[in-house]
């Protein structure tokens, strides 16, 4: 993925205040401009400007951008050269919006904003949430906010209850960006899947002159772990087996990713890379849940003693002509 560097973009310092960041956006936009600019290339030109400015001209995006960036900056990175961030890179980020901000939304921008934002848009500041008719402000109910959260496999098997801390941002006195967090208890539901999204009701900014509070959002990603992959509510277990189970068929204890143990059959000449069926025991949902694949894979034991070896060399004995490199029934 390319990383975006916002402030080599706006041509302003990483400590600049929002009122720099905003002057730099107003003159690079008058450059830029395709009605009016004479540069070649101005039509991308303008399109890498205004994404700069969507994340360093909102104070919470650009706390998120920071964090990111940081490991970024600290390895050399510019814009233009590809990064690799962490997992949960993008996780834990509140921002101003509504529950289509991960998933909606028009708008052309890069790969790199949209890992890490989505389709999320500036809420415009408090400022374009207020009313006023004859000097009294008029009710607005609050924005929504939504963040994207990370949870255990786990806990979409039995749901839970955990404490959330969402990172958020304000300005401080002189115009810069000043971290804010809040934590949060939320009940996760049981049968839980990637990208659904949970509503926390007034969680929300705050709404004026008396109205509601808005909703908070939490897009849901389910932490990655190399021992399984997850497929809607289908999970897929990997499952080592030695050569003779695989052969001569037999039985395995499995731990599943609901902290249960189970005891599957391995059919006789089973393959690396073949799957078994544990119907219902993906991730539940009333009475459609997910299944369970048990994916094969063959352990090859070592020859280390003299009898070990001895068995391997009795084994390619007992197969005359066999060839490994030749696929079944194909002859190729």
């Amino acid at each position: 993925m390319q990383f975006k560097d916002y402030y080599q973009i706006l041509g302003v310092d990483k400590a600049a205040s929002q009122d720099d960041v905003k002057k730099a956006y107003r003159k690079l936009a008058r450059k830029y401009h395709p009605d009016v600019s004479k540069e070649a290339d101005a039509a991308r030109l303008m399109a890498e400007v205004n994404e700069a400015n969507e994340v360093l001209g909102d104070p919470e995006k650009r706390a998120a951008y920071d964090v990111v960036g940081a490991q970024a900056w600290a390895a050399g990175a510019r814009s233009g050269d590809d990064v690799r961030p962490p997992p949960g890179w993008n996780s834990g980020y509140e921002y101003s919006g509504g529950a289509r901000g991960f998933g909606g939304g028009e708008g052309d921008f890069s790969e790199f904003f949209e890992q890490m934002f989505g389709h999320a848009r500036s809420g415009g500041g408090a400022g374009a949430r207020r009313a006023h008719a004859g000097g009294a402000q008029a009710q607005m109910r609050g924005e929504d906010r939504h963040a994207r959260i990370e949870l255990d496999l786990i806990d979409a098997y039995h749901g839970a209850e955990r404490a959330i801390t969402l990172r958020g941002a304000r300005l401080d006195g002189q115009g810069h960006v000043a971290p804010e967090d809040r934590t949060l208890q939320v009940k996760i539901p049981q049968g839980v899947k990637e990208g659904q999204m949970i509503r926390l009701a007034g969680q929300g900014g705050p709404g004026f002159g008396g109205a509601a509070a808005g909703d908070l959002f939490l897009e849901v990603r389910l932490r990655p772990d190399p021992r399984w992959r997850v497929d809607g509510r289908d999970v897929t277990l990997k499952l080592r087996v030695a050569p003779w189970e695989a052969a001569l068929g037999g039985s395995a204890r499995v731990g599943t990713p609901d902290g249960k143990t189970v005891e599957v059959t391995v059919p006789a000449g089973s393959g690396a890379g073949r799957r078994l069926r544990l119907k219902g025991r993906g991730i539940p949902f009333g009475a459609a849940p997910g299944d369970l694949y048990l994916e094969l894979e063959i352990a090859v034991p070592g020859a280390i003693t003299p009898e070990q070896k001895a068995a391997w060399q009795a084994l390619a004995a007992s197969y005359p002509g066999f060839d490994p490199r030749i696929k079944p029934g194909n002859g190729s």
